[in-house]
C-alpha cells in the first residue's frame, strides 16, 4: 500500500488545475464542502456521495473493554461513531487498481486476507 496521504492542499491544488478557480477559490471551494460534510454528519445525518461511498452515523451500546496493560475491566459508555461504507463502484475501482477483477477467484482471495 502507499504512504501517501492526500490532505486539503492536495483536493484543492486538484481543483485549482482541474476547474480552473484560483487557489484562494478552489481551497475556500474544498474547506466549504468538508464543512457541509462535517456539519452533517454531526446532527446524526447520513452524507451520500454517489459512486464514492456513505458516512452514516451509528450507535454503540455500552460495554465493557479491558485495559491491555493492566487486564482491568473498564466500561465504555455509549457514543455514536462516523463509519464510511464505500460504493460497490469505489470498491470494483479498487479492485481494479490492484490487478483483480470482480466475479474472479483472487476477489474470494483478497476478501480471506482481510
Amino acid at each position: 500500500m502507499g504512504d501517501r496521504t492526500v490532505t486539503r492542499a492536495d483536493l484543492a491544488e486538484a481543483v485549482f488545475r482541474k476547474i480552473g478557480l484560483s487557489r484562494t477559490e478552489s481551497a475556500e471551494l474544498v474547506e466549504s464542502i468538508l464543512e457541509e460534510i462535517c456539519m452533517t454528519i454531526a446532527r446524526g445525518e447520513a452524507v451520500k456521495i454517489s459512486s464514492f461511498g456513505s458516512f452514516l452515523v451509528r450507535e454503540k451500546n455500552e460495554r465493557v473493554g479491558r485495559n491491555p496493560k493492566t487486564g482491568e475491566e473498564v466500561p465504555i459508555s455509549p457514543r455514536r461513531v462516523t463509519v464510511f461504507k464505500p460504493s460497490n463502484v469505489m470498491k470494483d475501482r479498487i479492485l481494479a487498481a490492484h490487478g483483480i477483477l470482480p466475479g474472479r477467484e483472487d476477489v474470494t482471495a483478497l476478501k480471506a486476507a482481510e
